[in-house]
This record gives C-alpha cells, structure tokens and sequence, in this order.
C-alpha cells in the first residue's frame, strides 16, 4: 500500500493571507485539523493546524527574537510597526503556518510515512504530485489502513 491508497481528498488549502479567524471557521466547518497553505503556484508552503491557531504566540516569539536581534545588532529602538504588528488581531497563515511542509509523493510506502510522522512529530502530511497537493495523509488513515489489512501485510 501506499499514500495514494489510503489519502483524503479532496484536500481543503488556504493561501499564505488567509486571515486566522477564516481558517479556524474552515477547520470547524469541515471537520478538519489542519489545513496545507499553498502559494500562488499551487505548491504548498506551509501547514497551519488546531495547535498553531491556539498557540499563536510562536509567531510573536519568533517576531520578538527577530528584533531584539537586530536592536543588539544595530543598537537601533524597537520599532512601532513590530509593536503594532504583535497587538494586531490580523494574523494570516503566513504568521503561524509550520513551513517548510513535509510533504511525500502518491507512491510512498505506508511504512515512510508512519517514519516522516514519528520522526518530525507530525500528525498529517500532504501528498503531492507534479508539485501540487493531491491529498493528505493522517496518523487516523494509516491506522485504517493497519485495522483493515490482511494479516500477512
């Protein structure tokens, strides 16, 4: 078996400028946990999931080292537009996606991916083909596949 045999799709995506609060109604509406951010070509940037969205402050933490970097680099103050930038409501998928995305082709063994998945503390990961998103495959979906399988697989 492999991920074409056991992906879902069709696959729900957000672009990177996705406002947060649209991907949150997208997840509860479909009944998802994640969703794949991809860029105007189609090619998948990014993952943002339920934990992004309820742990944004990574976001600000890696805005926040980002500019105490170059204030002790420069000397220069902190700027307003940081400031107003972490007491913004307006966050996109860009601002807490998980980049880059793991992804793996529609012929990768099962056993790959159950690897990917330990290996990089993930839950999900996209499947594409030709540089596109073609479906996404679940820590649940390899556990169907295991309950379903005949005992010599």
């Amino acid at each position: 078996m492999n991920a074409r045999d056991i992906m879902s799709k069709p696959v729900v995506s957000v672009h990177p400028d996705t406002q947060l609060r649209e991907i949150a109604r997208l997840l509860i509406d479909k009944r998802i946990s994640a969703v794949p951010v991809v860029g105007d070509d189609g090619a998948a940037v990014g993952i943002v999931s339920e934990s992004d969205l309820i742990r944004p402050e990574r976001a600000e933490r890696e805005a926040w080292r980002q500019s105490w970097l170059e204030i002790l680099a420069e000397g220069e103050p902190l700027a307003p537009e940081l400031l107003g930038w972490l007491q913004s409501q307006g966050h996109t998928a860009r601002t807490v996606m998980s980049a880059p995305v793991i992804t793996v082709g529609e012929d990768t063994g099962l056993g790959e991916i159950a690897h990917l998945l330990v290996k990089h503390r993930i839950r999900r990961v996209p499947v594409v083909c030709e540089g596109r998103i073609t479906g996404i495959v679940a820590r649940d979906d390899l556990l169907r596949a295991l309950a379903s399988s005949k005992p010599e697989l």
